[in-house]
């Protein structure tokens, strides 16, 4: 599984990676340029990541945004809704509009506030549908 992680924060980033290095392959963004510049890449050379982990507070573009750009690219290239990367929203806000633009809007596909517990964060990749084996 390739994994990408957008975060500006160094805790929250080092703590991510942590808690997913056990479960694939793993890049980072620290920030929203960054981060879609990773995705195009991936998916412009056929290695496309299966899970993006994206702090809605980014420098330079927010994490909203580029989940938007993201699903606007995979509906560029005809990529079925089912295919689609699955997206974890992260954020410290627990305002539940930036809830519902994430999911609405956005089309993520899940939700976690922080700070992140390694159990909740496994459990909730396990209800989007993966099944988490260590590959290393």
């Amino acid at each position: 599984m390739r994994i990408l992680i957008v975060e500006d924060e160094a805790v929250g980033l080092f703590i991510l990676q942590k808690y997913l290095e056990p479960y694939g392959e793993i890049d980072s963004a620290r920030d929203g340029e960054k981060a879609l510049e990773l995705f195009q890449d991936a998916f412009r050379n056929s290695k496309p990541y299966s899970l993006i982990m994206m702090d809605i507070m980014l420098p330079k573009l927010d994490g909203q945004n580029v989940l938007k750009r993201i699903r606007s690219i995979e509906h560029e290239y005809g990529i079925k809704p089912v295919d689609t990367v699955k997206v974890v929203m992260t954020t410290a806000l627990s305002d539940p509009k930036n809830i519902i633009k994430a999911f609405n809007e956005g089309g993520a596909d899940s939700y976690l506030l922080k700070p992140i517990d390694k159990r909740k964060l496994i459990e909730e990749l396990q209800k989007i549908g993966f099944s988490l084996e260590m590959q290393r």
